[in-house]
């Protein structure tokens, strides 16, 4: 791969989109960690093979993407670009929607997902009641996404925020775009994050540094890992947006070695972004010039909070430090750091992108955008979900999650993993 300036990003977007047009079916398949324990892989390469072997490679497009959520139905098969939604796809199904669905244009009836509450078989995917109540701004694209192949990314506006605030914008409309849209850290304390990038600008230092926490250890949470797998580009650009707002030349991304897949995907992303010039020195063949490394943390759960896990990147025993100073004042080697979570950076193009006020509009007065959350336990539909800021729980449970499993009485939830608490 060349690398590419801004006016030749453009030009490859177009040429993708182009050349996409001609296979106007796509076959996707979850790809995320849960589909990998139902044998996605054996799906994904028995599905090319078929296609081949029928001469349809020409028309038709085979995809192993991110995680789609519904982690329940696995492994999950969406047909585009009509999105018929196939459910807990077996090899042996394979040559079957092949020759119905793909050659024919037909449904296969015992492949589609039933309604428990109405007995409807759904055909759509954006029907089917565990997704038409989320609001997917930042896990949509997962189901789209070859997270192997940087061309899926740019097709779908990838690094176009990039482009805008490198050539476009100022380091201070940058900062000032990001408070202006409401957007709060995604991991736990909620603090506004323009506001922790403007502090973190306002420090005199010749070295500043970015951090991306993903050392998302509570049992049952997988968010932040799942964007990582599916969609690791969306949080690099996110980083590379705020290193350039605060001045700073040099990133970490902080991952678990117990998810390795998400390492070797954003590994893998790194890589191919800097052989296309959009990351090291001169982005795009501007003046500003950004590296990212992948820390592999050890998997000891304080390693989540913040000054335990600048410690760790530094050598030293994973142990938080007082505050203040606060990590934007005094952080990694003791320089100004911005620390934000996998779900805050992959927040940052889309604002970019789409403007403040768009995603000032989403959620409530004091909480902006969407949140994703792991539903896990006994609830029918286990899985990803994205939601609105203020949806209430009830609404997460049951019209999304299907509701208590074997119709039993609900007691209680659990949020926030064992840090967090019950509420009955």
């Amino acid at each position: 791969m060349e690398e590419y300036n801004a006016t030749e990003l453009e030009k490859i977007r177009e040429e993708i989109s182009e050349s996409r047009k001609k296979r106007k079916t796509c076959i996707t398949i979850c790809g995320g960690t849960g589909c990998h324990a139902y044998g996605c892989l054996k799906v994904a390469q028995a599905f090319k093979d078929e296609i081949k072997n029928q001469g349809l490679q020409d028309s038709v497009d085979v995809r192993t993407t991110g995680c789609h959520g519904f982690c329940e139905r696995g492994p999950i098969v969406v047909i585009q670009p009509k999105g018929v939604f196939y459910q807990r796809i077996k090899l042996e199904d394979i040559k079957e929607v092949i020759a119905e669905t793909i050659v024919g244009k037909k449904i296969i009836d015992r492949l589609l997902y039933v309604d428990p509450r109405t007995q409807e078989k759904i055909v759509r995917e954006k029907n089917v009641p565990f997704y038409k109540k989320q609001k997917r701004i930042i896990f949509g694209n997962n189901g789209f996404i070859d997270p192997t192949d940087i061309r899926d990314y740019i097709a779908l506006d990838g690094y176009r925020a990039l482009t805008k605030i490198l050539f476009d914008m100022t380091l201070e409309e940058v900062i000032e775009e990001i408070i202006a849209s409401g957007l709060r850290g995604r991991g736990g304390a909620g603090f506004l994050t323009g506001k922790k990038w403007e502090i973190c600008h306002e420090v005199n230092s010749d070295v500043k540094y970015v951090i991306c926490n993903a050392d998302e250890g509570d049992p049952g949470a997988y968010m932040d890992r799942s964007l990582l797998e599916g969609n690791p580009h969306s949080v690099i650009e996110g980083m590379i947006i705020g290193a350039y707002a605060i001045g700073a030349s040099e990133g970490y991304i902080y991952v678990r070695m117990e998810y390795p897949l998400a390492v070797k995907n954003v590994t893998l992303a790194i890589a191919e972004a800097k052989k296309l010039g959009l990351l090291g020195e001169s982005i795009l063949g501007s003046e500003f010039g950004f590296e990212i490394h992948v820390f592999r943390g050890a998997g000891a759960f304080v390693s989540g909070e913040e000054t335990s896990l600048m410690a760790s990147i530094e050598g030293k025993r994973a142990f938080p430090r007082q505050r203040p100073p606060f990590p934007a004042q005094e952080g990694l080697w003791g320089k100004p750091t911005n620390i934000n979570n996998v779900e805050t950076w992959a927040n940052v193009p889309l604002i970019i992108n789409k403007g403040a006020e768009w995603y000032s509009k989403i959620g409530t007065r004091g909480s902006k955008g969407t949140k994703i959350f792991s539903l896990v336990g006994k609830i029918n539909n286990t899985g990803l979900v994205e939601v609105p800021m203020g949806m209430t729980l009830k609404e997460i449970i049951y019209d999304i999650g299907g509701g208590v499993k074997d119709n039993k009485k609900f007691k209680a939830v659990q949020t926030g993993g064992p840090s967090g608490g019950c509420i009955p």
